[in-house]
């Protein structure tokens, strides 16, 4: 009875397969059930993948006369003694670690860890009230402590998630030395106002590059984050495989698989780039790190020669509009996914047993855009920036896409952004097809300043005519034909990473946005009211001393 009228007062969340429960201190945050849901389908997957790479090897081994192999049976629910051993380095409520476990199959252990007492606890009351002592233990552990002490090949994990509040950059050594040599590594970043640009500063300090303020911050910002974790790894003669990276709402999620190879981590300045954007035009140009230069010889004919590019791969000036260059990165520059891994996740997601998954419609939508993503075109434009910056009615994104594809190159949409264009044409291209689409759409001749990128790129003529008429059959996507769940809206207002150790949950409904609504103005007089019996010198104070009262109340 007594333990009954405990769990009564505390708040019952239902997530998937899982019911915590909750107080008002403890961190839960409904948004990331996207989060959540599609790193369940990638870690399944991923465990099928582990298991046939187990068996293979043993088949390796392999003598007549041995019992023959057999593939161990995965049951979600059940513990597997070949299976995975997971590492939720900040668990929180628990929450991700019980639907691990109760979705996830062929899991070993699940340790279930945080710095926080309350938290711990929290933990272990979820973990029994869900019957999966079999499977999870919590941790009572600073996370970086917890994974230095787990760097021993006996001791390391075959997935690490880091879903920090925050940025993941210092815990980012410790898991690349405490995950097992082909392990998984789940980083999420929700600091995006630093990987956009907002904070360049910021950014270098936390990540070691410099972003720039695009249109394709989204990109850059996975192309950040990737490139740190990769720098991050090489320095213990280990590289990364990204196996799929997202930007979904407020957030960005890396998957990317840890392998050691000294040879494979000296390739790694060839995936790196530093990026030009003109301050014009917004076109940019990438300049790698280094190249590989082919250098046969009669031992090897494959063998490569690591080289240092030549440059700078640009002008003071651009070529287009004449103006100045701003320079970023470095940023990782290759595949942001791989091709065999998402083509077994989708089986996955079809699988019966996800589509019970409360986003399964979003995750199918989301990784099938993606999937039709160009993999060797680092970054993109948008169809309305173009459009704005000549000042040209927008064309419509099927005769754009179809242009492109008449004139033979390739074009894709990016998962980042509904109005993107991802294409291996040059910028010049893009220009040459807007100034045909300008004389069907002619733009005011009074739009045509001196010195504007406008009247810079208007003042050449088209190389060729781009045709406008005739829409390619490639133009519309597959999954814009299936209509799918592409770029889904916001679902609830104030929709954003809500407050670190503060009620999270409130019917449903995210509070941190509403706390900080219009804070700089909490507690101040109605000007009308204080305009006429106050002088501007105590007004000017009074407003000093609340907003500084704000400040202090909001860290």
């Amino acid at each position: 009875m007594k333990a009954n009228a405990e769990e009564e007062s505390f708040k019952t969340i239902h997530e998937g397969s899982a019911e915590i429960l909750v107080e008002e201190h403890v961190f839960y945050n409904p948004v990331q059930e996207f989060n959540r849901d599609l790193s369940i389908c990638v870690l399944s997957t991923f465990s099928r993948i582990v298991q046939r790479e187990k068996l293979d090897a043993q088949r390796k081994k392999w003598k007549e006369g041995e019992p023959p192999l057999t593939e161990p049976e995965l049951v979600a629910g059940q513990k597997c003694e070949q299976g995975l051993r997971i590492l939720e380095a900040l668990s929180a409520t628990g929450l991700r670690s019980i639907r691990y476990a109760n979705e996830i199959p062929g899991v070993k252990e699940i340790i279930a860890n945080d710095l926080s007492k309350s938290a711990v606890a929290s933990i272990e009351k979820n973990v029994k009230h869900n019957k999966l002592e079999h499977l999870i233990t919590p941790s009572f552990n600073d996370a970086m402590t917890l994974m230095y002490t787990s760097t021993h090949p006996d001791k390391r994990f075959t997935a690490i998630d880091l879903d920090p509040y925050g940025h993941p950059t210092r815990f980012l050594d410790g898991a690349v030395q405490s995950i097992d040599d082909g392990g998984l590594l789940l980083v999420t970043a929700t600091d995006m106002a630093v990987l956009a640009g907002n904070s360049p500063e910021a950014c270098y300090v936390k990540y070691g590059s410099v972003p720039l303020k695009t249109k394709a911050c989204h990109e850059m910002a996975l192309r950040i984050l990737l490139r740190c974790i990769e720098s991050t790894a090489t320095r213990y003669g280990r590289y990364m495989v990204p196996l799929l990276s997202i930007s979904a709402d407020f957030y960005i999620r890396v998957f990317v698989r840890i392998f050691t190879g000294q040879y494979a981590c000296k390739k790694s300045s060839s995936k790196q780039s530093m990026v030009y954007q003109c301050t014009g035009c917004e076109s940019f140009t990438l300049q790698p790190l280094g190249v590989l230069k082919p250098n046969p010889s009669e031992a090897n004919p494959n063998q490569i020669k690591f080289a240092t590019p030549t440059g700078p791969f640009v002008s003071s000036r651009c070529e287009h509009c004449h103006h100045q260059h701003h320079m970023g990165g470095p940023i990782w520059s290759d595949a942001l996914y791989d091709e065999d891994f998402l083509k077994e996740l989708l089986i996955t997601v079809e699988m019966d047993q996800f589509k019970k998954l409360g986003t399964i419609r979003r995750i199918y939508g989301t990784l099938s855009v993606i999937r039709e993503e160009l993999r060797d075109v680092p970054l993109y434009y948008t169809l309305d920036r173009l459009c704005g910056t000549l000042k040209l009615e927008v064309i419509p994104m099927m005769k754009f896409r179809s242009a492109l594809l008449h004139a033979g190159y390739r074009v894709s949409y990016s998962h980042a952004c509904k109005t993107s264009i991802k294409t291996d044409a040059p910028v010049s291209v893009l220009w040459d097809i807007l100034r045909c689409w300008s004389k069907l759409r002619p733009i005011k001749k009074e739009r045509l300043i001196e010195g504007t990128p406008i009247t810079a790129i208007f003042s050449k003529e088209s190389s060729k005519e781009y045709n406008l008429e005739d829409i390619h059959p490639s133009a519309n996507p597959p999954s814009r034909k299936e209509s799918l769940s592409r770029f889904p809206e916001n679902p609830a207002a104030h929709w954003g990473p809500g407050t670190r150790a503060t009620l999270m949950v409130s019917d449903n409904k995210m509070l941190k946005s509403v706390q900080n609504q219009n804070k700089r103005r909490k507690g101040q007089k109605d000007p009308k009211q204080t305009k006429d019996t106050e002088s501007p010198k105590t007004k000017q104070l009074k407003s000093s001393e609340d907003n500084s009262q704000n400040e202090s109340v909001h860290e």
